[in-house]
């Protein structure tokens, strides 16, 4: 367990891997929503949203979360829990949404063209998570 991601958790986040996202002040038990992420040079964690999610409005009454990575089947077992407070930025969100949306998808897919369209002709705010609880599992 620490406090930040290593270089090598660095590595393993930047794959196109799904985040499994919790936030505070959820149901009983959590209920974590598969997301796209981006673990950032500073150690950070962020994604995108809808402003008016309930991600966010939860968030807004209690800014903490945590995100689970995993690697995939065929692997060798390995994940990273990070949690910690989160901050909602109104900006760079789109951005993100691009740099994600290249990673995650084939580039070539033309029905990709409209999905990110979507997202981008649509209001989002940027989730920062910055860790104070890190803990890793490589077998």
């Amino acid at each position: 367990m620490s406090d930040s991601l290593t270089t090598e958790d660095l590595e393993f986040l930047s794959r196109p891997l799904y985040g499994f996202l919790s936030v505070a002040a959820g149901p009983v038990p959590a209920q974590p929503r598969p997301v796209w992420f981006e673990a950032t040079a500073e150690g950070t964690i962020q994604l995108f949203t809808d402003p008016n999610s309930l991600k966010v409005r939860r968030l807004r009454r209690d800014p903490r979360a945590s995100i689970v990575v995993a690697a995939p089947v065929g692997e060798r077992e390995r994940w990273l829990a990070v949690s910690g407070p989160v901050a909602v930025e109104t900006d760079g969100a789109h951005e993100l949404a691009e740099r994600l949306a290249a990673r995650y998808w084939d580039a070539d897919d033309p029905s990709r063209v409209d999905d990110l369209a979507e997202i981008l002709g649509a209001d989002q705010v940027r989730l920062v998570i910055q860790p104070d609880d890190v803990r890793r599992f490589v077998y």
